[in-house]
This record gives C-alpha cells, structure tokens and sequence, in this order.
C-alpha cells in the first residue's frame, strides 16, 4: 500500500455521488477525496458530468488555433491584454532559470463585460477574453471553462466536506475568481531532452484541473521519485495547491510536479481553481491550533499576479518601464512552468 512517503499511483476517484448523491453518500466521496489530498495531493476524478464533447470541442478549436500563422495568433498577444489574457507565444514565458519552454499557450479566464468594475479600476487578472477571429473558437473554449470551473465548485464542496466544514463553507471565497485556464501546445520535438528537476513546482491556487492528450505529466513522491500521471481516458487530473496547502496549514499536501520533455506533440489543457482576487488566505481557525507552525498567510490575487510578473516578458518590460510595480505582499517565488 502506498504512503504519502512513497505512493507509486495517483488514485481515482468517482465523483458521481458528490453531485447527485445522499448526504451520506456525499460524505464517503469527500472522505475518499480527502484522502487522496492528505496523502499524495494527486488524484484523477471520474464521475464529473462533463459531456466528452465539450473536450472533443476545446480540442478542435485548440489545434486550429495554434495552426494559424504566426501573425494571426500575434493578433491576440497576451501584451495587448490589461488582464493577462491571449496568446503566448514560444519565449515569452523566461524562468527564473532562464530557460525557455518549446510550448506556446492561449490564456483566459472568466470573460467579464469591458465595464466591469474591478477591469475598470485597474485590477490586473480580472476582465474580458482576447478572442481570435476564428470561427467557433469563442464558443468552443468558453464552453469548456464553464463547465470546468462548474466542476471545480463540486469539488471544492467536497474538500469543504473533507475538513469538516459546511459543504458551502469556500463558496465566500469563490464569486469572481481570477481561475486561469490554458490551452498549451507543446509541438512535436524530436531534439527533447529532459534533465532532473527542471520544471518542478506546485501550483499557486486552491486546485488545479488538467486534461491533456499524452503522456508528460510527473509528480514527485515523498522518497523523491517521479511518478508518471499519464491520461486516463475521461478523467480529470486534479492537484491540491498552495492556497488549500495553506488553509489546511499543510494537512492537504501541494505536491511538486512538472512536464517531462517528450518527443510527441502535446496538448493539454490545466484549469487552475483560485480564489477571489481579494481573499486572504489563511490557516483556517481548526488548524491554528496545537504546536504545528503556521503557514504565512497570502492575499490570493496579489500572490497570483506576483508569480505571474515574474515570468512574462511583457510584464517585465511593462514594469521596467514603471507601468506596473510588484504587489507587496506578492509572496514572489522563483518562476515556474504552468
């Protein structure tokens, strides 16, 4: 059996009853989700209710984005964005290692109107899409976040369940969060080469989503070992991150992961959960009990954009022309792939 010292698998787990099920029957999946977070934070969830179209959708419209010319896609560069959202092309993401990716990626998230008050008041994550003028993509891509982020709310009424809160216990954190979804395409690469350590990271926000095409995706496990996270047909992978790490002051455990450099082109499609721009996130008062040191706390937004700054070359310039500066309380830390 395997321990949060040397799991040799990622668990499945089948949400049906969390969302059409009994309160008991509610209670056993949370248990088991719960689980899965303490020991591993790594599981792949079946059972969602999302219709495979809706997959067999954002993928379509993925490829035939990504095949656009150069120039097309450039038409959306994420640098025309005040809310960080559009195209990404290869280089533009620099690590504070200085490496580069071979992957280009297409950024949004909830696609607020142009006279949405905090886009009006300057806020940085939050406000309309970039679309391309490429037909169905809209439709297409928005439709796979609704029902991705309509997933992510079952769930985080399961992780409430599983620390013995109310069900609805996170929905105040949850009304308009900056959840970022990527399209990444990693390109067929017959020169990759993969080297020990490179990209591992865990995610800033409460949970991360992924479905993707290929195989890549490895977790690390207590003993230090890479763990492979393949695709499982229909499944979701989902990973705890750092703001559920944080409110459970560290019972729900944010396990470092990355890309491993493959040949095969790749698509893959994370959805990361986070909570509203403004929340603090903070050991909740149950675990703020005891002897256990307490997690520092963070303000949700201010730490994603920090990170985010960090990375992007647009962003960099932009602050260097002292047209954005970092938050204060950022809590920046060294740039990683996402």
């Amino acid at each position: 059996m395997s321990t949060s010292e040397n799991f040799s698998s990622i668990p499945i787990v089948d949400i049906t009853k969390l969302r059409i099920g009994t309160l008991a029957e509610q209670m056993a999946v949370a248990e088991e989700l719960g689980k899965a977070a303490r020991a591993v934070g790594f599981v792949y969830i079946t059972g969602g209710g999302i219709d495979e179209s809706l997959f067999d959708g954002v993928l379509d419209a993925t490829k035939r984005f990504f095949a656009l010319p150069h120039g097309e896609k450039m038409k959306v560069y994420i640098g025309n964005s005040r809310c960080h959202r559009g195209y990404v092309p290869e280089g533009e993401e620099v690590f504070a290692s200085g490496t580069k990716d071979k992957k280009e990626a297409y950024d949004l998230s909830i696609d607020l109107p142009a006279d949405d008050p905090d886009y009006v008041l300057g806020n940085p994550l939050l406000g309309p899409n970039q679309w391309p003028d490429l037909p169905g993509f809209a439709k297409a891509v928005d439709d796979y976040y609704r029902a991705v982020f309509g997933l992510g709310r079952v769930l985080l009424r399961g992780f409430s369940m599983a620390i013995g809160e109310e069900p609805t216990f996170f929905d105040q954190y949850v009304t308009k969060p900056p959840s970022q979804l990527r399209l990444i395409h990693y390109p067929f690469d017959t020169s990759a080469e993969d080297r020990p350590g490179i990209g591992a990271h865990t995610d800033y926000e409460c949970f991360t989503l992924l479905r993707s095409t290929s195989p890549g995706l490895e977790v690390m496990n207590g003993a230090g070992e890479w763990i492979d996270a393949p695709p499982v047909p229909g499944a979701y992978v989902v990973n705890i991150g750092d703001m559920m790490e944080i409110w459970t002051n560290g019972e729900f455990t944010a396990t470092s992961h990355r890309v491993r450099k493959v040949s095969e082109e790749r698509y893959s499609f994370p959805l990361f959960f986070a909570a509203d721009y403004d929340t603090v996130v903070a050991p909740l008062p149950r675990y703020a009990t005891g002897d256990k040191p307490l997690r520092a706390s963070l303000k949700a937004g201010e730490h994603l954009f920090a990170q985010t700054m960090q990375s992007f070359t647009y962003l960099k310039e932009r602050r260097a022309r002292g047209e954005i500066a970092l938050p204060v309380d950022g809590d920046v830390r060294s740039g990683v792939q996402r």
